[in-house]
């Protein structure tokens, strides 16, 4: 059996960074992250770099703006993982640069992590975020680095807990808020199956220079059923008020930072459709469920039982 590649995560102790670290290190990849030495003092993500060490994982001191630095950790691995926040997007081309210098990378997978940026249908303030990330994907292909871009769609652990309610906390028991008609279809995906998938996919020649997107069928539903899956596991019938597109984007314009985001995100996936709007063709993408049956991937139904 070939050996397994080293892999760098950069950004691993972000909100899905920390699930590919932990992937990796469970995979038995040998796994290095990139560690600021500000985070070493930060009290949850100090614990949590701790943790990382405890499981075998390699902490290299640095950050992304230092580029010898980053040279340096490049030429220890095969593989690098970028999950850096939507802020430092852009600034992912001082990864690509470092990688074109240390000159033995062998897959290099992007901070995607969402909805695919080449068919997204967004208004401002996603629409930018979404252009960074297609300009990320551009500047690689153009220095022929071989990639993989994760198309994760929905972090279930963001949406679902509220039943896609902005600045809710909870999940709603006797009204609910739904954007559009409520039928177009979206997937949740638990953060820590999105991290298993995106490390099965580094070694993997099916998923060279590919989207892979994780679109199991039992995670894909729309608003409707995913409001009438809540109303059968609570005994209820919730009201429920559709709000038309027009209201949705005049919300979006009208909103506080960070409910105008979670908006304009929830637009595109819930209004638009942006998700299941496309088939998924061998030229350009595969999907994850369909790769690897053997991971335990978690149904809608079953996630939200815990908040019964």
């Amino acid at each position: 059996m070939a050996e397994k590649s080293k892999i760098l995560v950069i950004g691993g102790t972000g909100c899905i960074g920390q699930f590919v670290v932990q992937a990796g290190a469970k995979s038995g990849h040998p796994t290095f992250a990139l560690v600021r030495e500000s985070t070493f003092a930060d009290p949850v993500k100090g614990k949590l770099v701790q943790e990382f060490k405890n499981s075998g994982v390699t902490l290299i001191h640095g950050d992304l703006y230092d580029h010898d630095g980053l040279v340096k950790a490049i030429k220890q691995v095969d593989v690098v993982i970028s999950a850096v926040g939507f802020r430092q997007i852009a600034d992912q081309t001082k990864i690509i640069a470092a990688i074109k210098e240390a000159g033995n990378v062998k897959r290099f997978l992007p901070s995607e992590f969402g909805n695919d940026a080449d068919r997204i249908n967004a208004v401002e303030p996603a629409k930018s975020a979404y252009a960074a990330k297609v300009q990320i994907r551009r500047a690689i292909e153009a220095e022929g680095i071989p990639y993989t871009f994760v198309v994760s769609n929905c972090f279930s652990g963001y949406f679902l807990p509220t039943l896609v309610q902005p600045g809710a906390s909870v999940p709603p028991r006797d009204k609910v808020i739904i954007l559009g008609d409520g039928t177009p279809k979206a997937c949740f995906n638990r953060e820590d199956v999105i991290g298993t998938y995106t490390i099965k996919a580094v070694d993997d020649p099916r998923t060279l220079n590919k989207i892979l997107y994780i679109k199991p069928p039992n995670c894909t539903l729309s608003f409707n059923e995913l409001v009438s899956l809540w109303e059968n596991k609570i005994g209820k019938t919730l009201a429920k008020v559709y709000v038309p597109e027009e209201q949705v984007l005049k919300d979006i314009q009208e909103a506080p930072v960070p409910i105008n985001v979670f908006l304009a995100i929830s637009h595109s996936v819930f209004v638009k459709g942006v998700q299941t709007n496309f088939e998924i063709e061998p030229s350009f993408g595969v999907e994850a469920s369909e790769l690897y049956p053997e991971v335990k991937n978690f149904s809608v139904d079953e996630y939200l039982n815990q908040f019964v």
